[in-house]
């Protein structure tokens, strides 16, 4: 496999970003593992570049990535430090076209880290996290296989997250997202809504919906778009839906296969697991009200929690079954709490964010009309009105936080490549 992408490499530039905060190499428990993937990275010779998205990070903490990085032996790295002001003149230039790229987090790192990748000339570009704990190159061979020798548009990895220490992990896919699209589908099924059934079909067909290891053709980059919330991974799969040709999925890693877990965070909406479940749910249904059109009603997001709750327990189940037939441990009591305390709420909580226009304009329109009192009103234009107000507060809250897509960028932009390439000339100056 890897002689084949060596051969390739010779007329496709493959670019690697990897996303990171200062944190995975400057606390002591993060940084053996962030060493491990270096490692294996010095192998990978048909890598044009390897790019470093830093997030949160200090000039100092900047540099004492650039000094692991060469003392590791790479030569072929770049580091786009975020918060410097080479790559901040940048964020500074797309926001004054027009382009909202402020919300901080992973998707506004790594969409100027893809626009770098085209600016370099890059065919094949792929994406992987700084916290995996069990990282080989043989995991990148394979998720570029499909792109740079297959021609396939995007590859995505799946992989067992099961620990070394026979853990069954990957919560938020198995107790949230599988058994949400299997509620959305046995819906669809009943009410025979074709398209919203497509595109359910379509994601359920990833093994791992969530996993952040993906690499794209630049032809169907340039037209993506990004989350920049928790809501980023089944986003790209929507935007992949929508706008790819040959979608491919490969297997990652054969072995165990570990990440850094999130704490549950129970008690609060905005962290853990708990936000990132509101997100998820909050972008899939965005997508299928607003881009595709679903009509809900007042009590669609009620009876989807229901039905969610008994596919839940049945998924409970089975991996519990699972579990004790492959002596794997499983933990069915702290299961069961995440889907009926924090999973469940989060299909309500979003469904009240993205439903509760609709019932408070129908509710205040029936009292208005009701009364003889609001007559003189009526005739005035407060019908009108209160739509209109509702027609701002549903644009507000069907704003999902996403990038545009570079091909639009570039559009208003046409300059944009160019002064990335200056920025990126300097901070290469900068950190040699």
């Amino acid at each position: 496999m890897r002689s084949q992408l060596k051969l390739h490499s010779r007329w496709k530039k493959t670019v690697l970003i990897i996303p990171l905060l200062a944190s995975e190499y400057t606390d002591p428990s993060n940084l053996p593992v962030f060493r491990n993937i270096l490692r294996h990275l010095r192998r990978m010779a048909y890598l044009s570049n390897i790019v470093f998205g830093l997030d949160k990070a200090t000039e100092g903490e900047a540099f004492q990535l650039r000094d692991l990085i060469q003392s590791m032996g790479l030569k072929n790295y770049l580091i786009q430090w975020n918060d410097g002001l080479g790559f901040s003149s940048i964020y500074r230039q797309l926001n004054e076209a027009g382009f909202n790229i402020s919300e901080p987090g992973k998707g506004k790192n790594m969409f100027i880290s893809f626009g770098i990748a085209i600016a370099l000339g890059a065919e094949s570009i792929g994406l992987i996290d700084a916290d995996i704990r069990t990282f080989k190159g043989i995991q990148l061979d394979r998720l570029f296989y499909p792109i740079v020798v297959l021609n396939y548009d995007f590859s995505k990895a799946y992989y067992a997250r099961i620990s070394e220490r026979g853990e069954l992990y990957g919560r938020v896919k198995r107790l949230l997202l599988d058994p949400l699209l299997l509620s959305l589908k046995r819906k669809f099924t009943e009410t025979k809504e074709e398209k919203m059934l497509r595109l359910i079909d379509f994601l359920l067909g990833f093994n791992y919906q969530l996993s952040g290891e993906v690499a794209f053709h630049v032809d169907l980059l340039k037209k993506m778009r990004f989350a920049t919330n928790w809501g980023v991974e089944i986003f790209t799969l929507i935007e992949v839906y929508r706008k790819a040709s040959s979608p491919a999925q490969v297997m990652f890693s054969d072995e165990s296969f570990e990440h850094k877990h999130q704490e549950v965070s129970a008690e609060d909406q905005t962290k853990g697991l708990n936000r990132m479940a509101i997100d998820i749910v909050t972008t899939l249904m965005n997508a299928l009200i607003i881009e595709e059109g679903l009509e809900i009603s007042d009590t669609f997001f009620r009876d989807l929690a229901i039905t969610y709750q008994a596919v839940a327990e049945d998924q409970i189940k089975k991996y519990s079954d699972d579990a004790r037939f492959s002596n794997l441990k499983h933990d069915r009591d702290e299961e069961e709490y995440l889907v009926k305390e924090v999973f469940h709420h989060s299909i309500l909580q979003a469904g009240e964010v993205l439903s509760a226009p609709y019932r408070m304009t129908e509710k205040f329109l029936r009292f208005v009309t009701t009364y003889p009192e609001f007559k003189p009103f009526l005739k005035q234009g407060l019908a009108e009105t209160i739509l209109e107000v509702e027609q701002k507060t549903q644009r507000s809250i069907f704003e999902m936080p996403q990038t545009v897509s570079w091909e639009r960028v570039e559009n208003k932009l046409p300059r944009i490549y160019y002064d990335l390439i200056d920025v990126v000339e300097e901070e290469k100056r900068r950190f040699s």
